[in-house]
């Protein structure tokens, strides 16, 4: 030991330490998740802007580090399933991991479920899609059952009096876990049963059956599939009855706090949304209530549907921007091969096409929460609009995330592939609401259905598009490209997809190019709707300001 001479990193001449860290970024910690411009100036737009003080406090909860070890808890202890008690008695009961429920308090109790049902303020549902947004950057499983709590309430509408019990909790502030009889609770979460295994998507080869009893409830008897957060109150549940395809109310716990059969044959070992149990339940006597007119299941659900359609887009579009957010970060940070990567300039151009997609993603969900926002308040043309938009953003915004997630996870190079980065959790995530309430090709055929059926979701789509008309000629040929693809009605259904892909970009476009700023909108315009650019982020044309698509992806 007489002989060795202690190494000093900072003394010219030694040799440093091999465990001294140099040239990695600091954790993308402790920032204000709401400072987004597209966000922000869509809240101001739809008539939301008295609520940006408090989606800044949010914003701030959302990127502090004790939120972030939530999300990261929430995910990394799985739910765990519990058939029986000690004794052999069946309690069908799912464990969460403490933070899990932390996440949940707080979407709850900030309006995120059924509260923008019962507000009565300017703009609600553009407060609750702009707070979704932020707070499901922190965490993205918990936020399902919070959707289908939000979706539920418009469905539940068709029965007068089970609303009228249960829309107060349902629209309630306060998270309240825990399996008892939901009318005593002070809060309600509602979840759903559709699909089962020999049909998926296709819900009228259902087969669970439905029983009228002689005191006006119905038992169920069948197997459903894919049923998400079993652990909610009350679903809604899409069963055969005498009289066709039904929808039913189905609590966990009777009203005299007996047990409803909902045998829980397992979780599902899922590809991401692992902070999430998704559960077989088995209904053997079941009792339920019906919703809405027996035989008009489907018709009494879309209602539900379609508001987790808006939140599939809106969860979309918060994962986009978090991981943009993570690979602007670390680029920010890190050097390589003489200089910061973001000062490299393929590696800007890459970094810019991110941003812009992201903020196409941010905008256009903007759009349809306040389309929701003035439909629920009677306005028939936004009614219109949202039928058909809503489909047409389901379908592209999903879809778009998990290439945006994989090529931001690329930014970080390796350090992007370690669980620890958090990149592999979004990745994880990302092709999730691309599969939740109907893949792409039920989205696609859904948007023809809308086109053939309610000719004036058609028209309101136009309508909107059409208040760009002559700002940018790049965008007026898209639109005539899709008026000439609509008057050909020759294999339309084999094209639904790049017919429904262009309706996306277009309404997008329209939307930045009347809304965002200039270097924003050209770039959409000249490498989503002109020119033969590639496919693959980074392959923005020559004279794009991509430091200002940057920018707009930078904390701090």
């Amino acid at each position: 030991m007489g002989g060795m001479t202690l190494l000093d990193p900072h003394v010219p001449g030694t040799t440093a330490a091999t465990h001294e860290v140099t040239n990695q970024p600091p954790p993308l910690v402790g920032y204000d998740v709401a400072v987004d411009p597209a966000l922000l100036a869509g809240l101001e737009r739809e008539g939301a802007g008295w609520h940006v003080d408090d989606l800044h406090r949010l914003g701030r909860l959302a990127g502090s580090a004790e939120v972030q070890q939530w999300g990261e808890d929430a995910n990394r202890h799985e739910p765990e399933l519990r058939t029986h008690d000690r004794y052999g008695h069946r309690i069908d009961e799912v464990d969460f991991h403490p933070a899990w429920h932390k996440l949940l308090d707080v979407a709850v109790s900030e309006g995120l479920a059924g509260a923008p049902w019962a507000d009565d303020r300017p703009a609600a549902h553009v407060v609750r899609a702009a707070s979704f947004y932020v707070w499901g950057q922190a965490e993205g499983g918990h936020g399902c059952p919070v959707s289908m709590t939000y979706a539920v309430v418009p469905a539940l509408r068709f029965a007068p009096e089970l609303s009228s019990a249960y829309e107060p909790l349902l629209t309630s502030r306060v998270y309240d876990p825990g399996l008892r009889p939901p009318l005593g609770k002070a809060g309600l979460l509602a979840g759903m049963g559709m699909t089962e295994k020999q049909g998926g998507s296709d819900v009228r080869a259902n087969t669970t059956a439905a029983t009228p009893n002689s005191d006006g409830t119905w038992s169920l008897r069948g197997h459903k599939w894919f049923t998400s957060a079993p652990m909610c109150d009350v679903f809604l549940v899409l069963a055969q009855a005498p009289g066709g395809l039904s929808c039913f109310l189905v609590p966990r716990i009777l009203p005299d706090g007996a047990r409803n059969t909902f045998r829980i044959q397992r979780l599902k070992d899922k590809l991401g949304n692992r902070s999430n149990a998704s559960s077989e339940p088995e209904f053997d006597g079941t009792v339920a209530w019906l919703v809405g007119e027996e035989g008009r299941g489907v018709r009494t659900i879309i209602e539900m549907v379609s508001m987790t359609r808006l939140d599939c887009v809106i969860g979309s579009a918060a994962l986009m921007r978090q991981a943009v957010l993570q690979a602007t970060h670390h680029a920010s940070h890190r050097s390589a091969f003489g200089g910061l990567l973001v000062d490299k300039p393929l590696m800007r151009n890459v970094l810019a096409d991110l941003s812009l997609e992201a903020e196409a993603a941010t905008t256009l969900m903007m759009r349809l929460a306040g389309a929701v926002d003035r439909a629920q308040r009677g306005d028939a043309q936004e009614q219109a609009f949202k039928r058909l938009a809503v489909a047409v953003g389901k379908y592209w915004v999903t879809k778009r995330a998990p290439n945006v997630a994989a090529e931001a996870l690329e930014c970080l190079g390796g350090n992007g592939y370690v669980e620890e980065s958090g990149m592999p959790r979004l990745y994880r995530e990302a092709p999730l609401n691309s599969v939740w309430e109907g893949s792409g090709n039920v989205n696609a055929l859904d948007v023809l259905r809308a086109m053939s059926r309610e000719p004036s979701s058609v028209d309101a789509f136009f309508a909107e598009v059409d208040l760009a008309r002559g700002a940018d000629p790049r965008l007026d040929d898209a639109v005539l490209g899709i008026k000439a693809g609509l008057a050909d009605l020759d294999e339309i259904e084999s094209r639904a997809r790049r017919l429904v892909e262009r309706m996306a970009l277009v309404l997008q476009g329209s939307l930045l190019v009347r809304h965002a700023p200039q270097p924003v909108a050209d770039a959409f315009c000249a490498s989503r709707l002109a020119g033969d650019w590639g496919h693959a982020f980074g392959t923005l044309p020559r004279g794009t300001d991509v430091g200002a698509l940057v920018d707009r992806s930078r904390v701090g």
